[in-house]
């Protein structure tokens, strides 16, 4: 099958590699002459893990192949994809559709033949149809179909993701004549490799697709500022927020996944969509209570870390050499998107701080977003633990895990750890001699509680 990819940032990067993986030919559009160059030469410009493998190996095969023409990529397509940026539009939080609705327009002015239009970028319910409208408004001649498929692929993870997905969702206008059988076919040969492994793929109409995207990741958002507060509930009453999830985390009705506690949520989508997702509610006099607390749970969380990191280096920073361990929202992205890293170094810069920093993949990022003074960038995590008064987990990059309590003692000129990951066993901090602390487990260390991948559940 022939398929167009408007848009070559990181969903339609991943997708269209995923999707030239399973046999098709993916022709994608990217108008940035910079990315555009760089894609075409094999080089990827986002940090995904295997990303380069895959996206190498397609073109290699003549399966993927990049331009900035449209006409050209939608020649013959069956089915034409906009994953195409949707950030937060300034002031209100709703999702600023402009570049959604221009590639529509230059989609439908360079269509020759019947397609189906596929929504992938995230969008707002209604979004479909008003597309459709737009189509329909400059080619009324023109045969075509709309769908929504959004993206559910995690940073880090997102290959393995779409091939092997939880669920496939596809929202066709079910008020068409047939019920749009002829997209919901498309998609079903489309997606075809997925049957074989019996994926779930759910059909649904346009305004389902759109809104479950939003509820699912509100959904998970709201996990994470529960088990937040429950961390500190932990805190208060000497309880440990690792028992805690664990025993809430196997009930099947609760799952284990996005109850590890931390700084508070970030990246491209949480932020975002529970901001959307009020402003869906909003306009459509629906409450949406749960969702405005989340977002408030989770301000006031990233605001209060300063707070804490400072009452663990005795009340004051000033003049303290902190050695900062990660930057990105999470590992294995390069993404700073509302990374808690963000607030947290600008208050400690402001309080007098020097920092050492390092992070693997997350650095050149992080330079535009973090204070122009007093931040010095490390070659790796002993590096900027050397000479350190006190050292701060923000990213559980797996390579922080693998230095042991009395490495870090040996490097440091102080004994403050600040774990807001838990990635390390209290009892063994404190056999090596710091003054370590963490969220929601206990300071008296009584057992091994460091928290493992799989607890993450991100």
């Amino acid at each position: 099958m022939r398929i167009a990819m408007i848009g070559g940032g990181y969903v339609g990067l991943v997708s269209a590699a995923c999707f030239a993986e399973f046999g098709n030919q993916v022709a994608v559009v990217e108008t940035h002459p910079g990315r555009l160059a760089a894609l075409r030469k094999g080089e990827i410009p986002i940090y995904e893990p295997g990303l380069d493998r895959l996206v190498a190996e397609n073109i290699k095969a003549d399966r993927l192949s990049f331009g900035d023409d449209i006409a050209h990529a939608v020649e013959g397509a069956e089915a034409i994809f906009l994953a195409v940026g949707t950030p937060p539009r300034n002031g209100d939080g709703h999702a600023d559709l402009t570049y959604v609705f221009a590639a529509a327009e230059q989609v439908a002015r360079a269509m020759t033949g019947y397609a189906v239009i596929v929504t992938k970028s995230t969008v707002p319910v209604g979004t479909g149809r008003r597309i459709s409208e737009i189509v329909s408004r400059l080619r009324p001649e023109l045969d075509f179909d709309m769908a929504s498929n959004p993206e559910f692929l995690r940073e880090g993870s997102a290959i393995g993701d779409f091939m092997k997905p939880d669920r496939v969702v596809i929202g066709t206008d079910t008020d068409r004549p047939g019920g749009a059988a002829r997209a919901q076919e498309i998609m079903r040969r489309l997606y075809r490799p997925l049957y074989v492994i019996e994926a779930p793929i759910l059909f649904t109409s346009l305004e389902s697709s759109e809104l479950i995207k939003y509820a699912a990741n509100s959904f998970l958002a709201m996990k994470i500022s529960f088990i937040n507060e429950m961390a500190d509930l932990c805190e208060r009453v000497g309880a440990d927020v690792h028992e805690l999830a664990r025993g809430i985390g196997l009930d099947g009705r609760i799952g284990r996944k996005f109850l590890h506690a931390g700084p508070g949520y970030g990246g491209s989508c949480f932020p975002k969509d529970t901001l959307a997702l009020m402003r869906i509610a909003q306009e459509a006099g629906a409450s949406s209570r749960l969702v405005e607390a989340t977002v408030q749970v989770n301000d006031a969380r990233k605001a209060s870390m300063g707070a804490r990191i400072m009452a663990a280096c005795g009340g004051n920073v000033r003049g303290k050499t902190i050695a900062v361990f990660g930057l990105t929202f999470k590992p294995e992205t390069d993404d700073m998107r509302d990374a808690a890293s963000i607030p947290i170094i600008h208050r400690l810069v402001e309080n007098g701080a020097e920092i050492r920093a390092f992070d693997p993949a997350g650095m050149t990022a992080a330079k535009p977003l973090l204070p122009d003074h007093n931040v010095t960038y490390c070659v790796d995590a002993p590096d900027a633990a050397t000479g350190a008064d006190a050292i701060l987990v923000l990213t559980e990059w797996n390579e922080f895990r693998a230095l042991s309590p009395e490495r870090l003692r040996g490097l440091m000129q102080g004994r403050v750890v600040i774990d807001l990951r838990n990635i390390y066993d209290p009892a063994a901090m404190d056999t090596a001699g710091l003054d370590y602390s963490s969220i929601g487990r206990p300071r008296n260390p009584r057992s091994n509680s460091a928290a493992t991948p799989e607890a993450q559940g991100v």
